[in-house]
């Protein structure tokens, strides 16, 4: 015999309302859009948070990987600071082993010369329809 609780309710109530938005929102249909379309989009993802931002800026600006607690220089707590890291080297973004304290971070040259490639051909595509623009 199951016995319903309260709580067993409203459980059972956000159940059938995550299913309902699965449901009814549908997937992102990514099979739709070409392979650089999606891993594009994964890494413009990772990257559109300030935090992130930050962490990618101040590994540019010392010209290496580092070992060192980034901690020190993005003023953010440790398990913040290690999810966003998380996500930069899932995204492709950054290279190197981010379990622990003691690790070796750097940015990955091939995300930024597919960032680079892209935006470039966008530049340069703005600039030869710019007269035609309003």
């Amino acid at each position: 015999m199951i016995y319903l609780t309260k709580y067993n309710i409203l459980l059972l109530i956000m159940i059938v309302i995550l299913q309902y938005y699965n449901i009814t929102m549908g997937a992102t249909k990514t099979e739709h859009f070409t392979e650089k379309q999606n891993q594009l989009a994964i890494v413009l993802k990772a990257i559109a948070h300030p935090a992130r931002i930050a962490i990618i800026e101040h590994l540019l600006k010392v010209k290496a990987c580092i070992c060192v607690d980034i901690v020190n220089e993005i003023p953010l707590a440790q398990p913040t600071i290690s999810q966003h890291l998380r996500e930069l080297k899932n995204a492709g973004v950054i290279k190197g082993n981010i379990e622990g304290t003691a690790i070796c971070y750097c940015l990955d040259e091939k995300c930024l010369s597919l960032l680079s490639t892209y935006f470039s051909k966008m530049t340069d595509q703005i600039k030869k329809h710019n007269a035609s623009c309003c």
